[in-house]
């Protein structure tokens, strides 16, 4: 009885204490089931771990002048479609809590840049390279100081982008552009990172312009897969 007695003191506390104009309303009702139910209880300790995670996403030529990278007959530019996907990518990623840093081709902050995994956005020629032409490709940063990581990003790249957009790999068409890209150099040796085209502006072209949420979600997903340190599927051999 006394226990009762008690609780209900404590309820009649609560009430009063989160006093409103609807608590002598016709609305008292959905009050006293407002303050009942359990709230949800925010993971501040896991928004902010992930905050602390920075990711750089570099949109190949973009702000290098008069560098538009592979230019169509349509006048489309490569570099307007790795802006468009990198952009959407990095606004995925924030989406999940992450800190992003969408970067210039040679953007001045990539000079001893740190974080936990850079992925730099291009896409191959509108050239005609013949019916095989199509796909993407990935190559990692071989200077980096843990070339484990390295390979693992690319694995995660190709397995979750593969996935997300049905699109066949390449590894045929890897150029030194691509292994020995300038702003591998350029980085921290801490820095995970890794170089992707998400397809050739030819064959590929319709899904890269019309599916370019696809395209991003794709290379969000592959940077969550490193991230979270999730398993792939085992990356062909070139």
């Amino acid at each position: 009885m006394i226990q009762n007695v008690i609780s209900l003191a404590v309820l009649l506390a609560t009430l009063f204490t989160a006093f409103s104009p609807r608590l002598f309303s016709g609305d008292f009702g959905s009050v006293v089931q407002a303050l009942m139910t359990p709230q949800p209880v925010s993971n501040g300790a896991a928004d902010s771990d992930r905050q602390a995670v920075r990711i750089g996403i570099v949109a190949g030529h973009w702000g290098n002048g008069a560098d538009q990278g592979a230019v169509c007959d349509n006048g489309t530019t490569e570099v307007s479609l790795n802006y468009d996907i990198a952009y959407l990518a990095a606004q995925i990623l924030e989406g999940q809590g992450y800190t992003v840093d969408l970067l210039q081709e040679f953007d001045p902050r990539l000079t001893n840049y740190r974080a936990a995994v850079l992925v730099s956005v291009h896409n191959d020629s509108c050239a005609d390279y013949g019916p095989t032409a199509t796909g993407y490709k990935v190559s990692p940063a071989l200077g980096n100081r843990d070339p484990n990581l390295s390979s693992r990003l690319v694995a995660c790249l190709y397995d979750r982008y593969g996935r997300a957009t049905g699109l066949p790999f390449h590894p045929g068409s890897i150029t030194r552009d691509m292994t020995e890209y300038h702003a591998f150099d350029e980085l921290d040796p801490a820095t995970t990172a890794a170089i992707i085209e998400t397809g050739f502006m030819r064959l590929d072209y319709e899904f890269l312009t019309t599916q370019t949420g696809k395209v991003a979600r794709g290379i969000a997903d592959g940077i969550l897969c490193f991230l979270k340190n999730e398993s792939t599927n085992p990356l062909p051999a070139p």
